[in-house]
């Protein structure tokens, strides 16, 4: 395994401590949320570290290199790529139309006066299916371009 992965290992486990004695000291209203942010540290901090001392002890040190090699296999085979790149492409098509609906249903709503004030219900969930659509346009030209 990569020196990186251990050290990435011990900064989350590190973050996770800190935000836990934080928790522990700090008693106020984000006391809980410090003690899930705590966990989100922890947990994934000792799974690093964990998979690192297994991928590193000696016995293991061949499966990990052929299990690198068929990673570097699958990830370059262009069946894979191009299966992700559609999945890619309908989970943003997917989001788009998903974040249509409630634009249109409040919209619904706040000119059949059924809730008063939709101005600010709608800010959020229209400028975000602005930026998806603009973001991905740039993306697609960019990409265009550069191939």
């Amino acid at each position: 395994m990569k020196k990186s992965d251990w050290i990435t290992g011990v900064l989350f486990l590190l973050a996770g401590i800190g935000l836990l004695l934080a928790a522990l000291f700090i008693g106020s209203a984000l006391g809980n949320l410090l003690f899930g942010f705590a966990g989100a540290g922890i947990g994934p901090g000792l799974f690093l570290l964990g998979r690192y001392v297994y991928w590193s002890w000696p016995s293991n040190q061949a499966r990990y290199q052929d299990r690198q090699e068929q990673i570097r296999i699958e990830f370059r085979d262009e069946r894979k790529e191009m299966l992700r790149d559609k999945s890619g492409r309908y989970a943003y098509v997917m989001g788009l139309l998903i974040l249509s609906v409630p634009i249109v249903v409040l919209s619904v709503l706040g000119a059949l006066d059924i809730l008063p004030d939709t101005r600010g219900l709608l800010l959020f969930p229209g400028a975000y299916l602005l930026f998806q659509f603009i973001a991905g346009a740039l993306i697609f030209r960019r990409l265009s371009q550069k191939y």
